[in-house]
Order: C-alpha cells, then sequence, then structure tokens
C-alpha cells in the first residue's frame, strides 16, 4: 500500500506567494494613499486655522484700540499696524516667515509651526463715520510637503475702531 505524501507542492507554494505579494501590493498602495489624504487635510487644516486666528487677533486689537498710529496718512501702505491699546503700544509686523506681535508681553509669534506668514501689509483706507478703518493683507503656506506643492491661501479684511 501507498502512502500519501502530506504538505504542499512547489506550485502551490509559488501561487500562494504570488497572491501573498498581490495582497501586500494592494494594501501598500492603500497606505500610501491614506497618508497622502492626511498630509493633504493637515495642511489645509493647519492653514484654514491660523488664518482665522490671525483675523480675530486683528479684529479683536482693533475693536479695542483708540488710535491706529501706523499706517498713518490716508493710502498708505505699510508692512506694519501699530495700534494703541489703553496708551500700550501694539505692533503687528513680520519677522520671517512669521508674524509676530511686540506688545505689553514682549514679542509674541502668532501663526502656529505649521504655517508660514507672508506678505503681510495695512493699508489706511479712511474712516468710517469718523472712525479710522484699515485693509489687512496677508498670505498664509502650510508648511507640511504636498505632493502639488505647498497650500497657500491669502486672507484679506477690512478692520476699523469701533
Amino acid at each position: 500500500m501507498r502512502k500519501r505524501q502530506q504538505g504542499f507542492s512547489f506550485i502551490e507554494l509559488l501561487l500562494y506567494m504570488g497572491l501573498l505579494v498581490g495582497f501586500l501590493v494592494v494594501l501598500t498602495d492603500l497606505f500610501v494613499t491614506s497618508l497622502d489624504v492626511q498630509i493633504e487635510s493637515e495642511a489645509t487644516s493647519v492653514l484654514q486655522e491660523d488664518g482665522r486666528y490671525l483675523l480675530a487677533r486683528l479684529s479683536y486689537d482693533l475693536g479695542r484700540s483708540s488710535v491706529i498710529v501706523q499706517p498713518a496718512v490716508l493710502g498708505q501702505i505699510t508692512p506694519v499696524l501699530q495700534l494703541t491699546i489703553d496708551g500700550t503700544s501694539y505692533t503687528y509686523g513680520s519677522s520671517g516667515t512669521n508674524l509676530i506681535l511686540i506688545g505689553p508681553l514682549g514679542t509674541q509669534q502668532l501663526n502656529s509651526y505649521g504655517s508660514t506668514v507672508s506678505g503681510f501689509s495695512a493699508q489706511r483706507i479712511g474712516d468710517s463715520e469718523g472712525k479710522p478703518t484699515v485693509r489687512i493683507l496677508l498670505t498664509v503656506t502650510s508648511v507640511a510637503r504636498r505632493t502639488r506643492g505647498p497650500e497657500t491661501k491669502t486672507f484679506q479684511t477690512t478692520l476699523g475702531i469701533r
């Protein structure tokens, strides 16, 4: 009587290995794609978050201010915005790739480490109801490296003293 052999043949092993490799390639592709989507989402999120925070901070401080020191002349565009709040000077401006605030607490970086700020400018555009008004323009760029390049958005708003 002949005994039946237990185990796999060489062809069966090659077939299983081929299926395993194909399965691993598909899973790796899905993993890489999900990482790319996460990086895209993070870049967009940081950009929107920083942009909204910067505009809210500028709006809050302008609403509390009594005087817009710089830009001083109607139509003047300056790379800094200087305000007086309760007799204290607050100065917004660019320092390298960051938006900074120089005030009573010293120098503070306003944007997060996930973004850079460029093109900050303030333009005195007039007085609404006798109150000084400025137009703020700034560009926020995400630091996250994407396949299509960095995420960039320009923010512009008009604010005045209350």
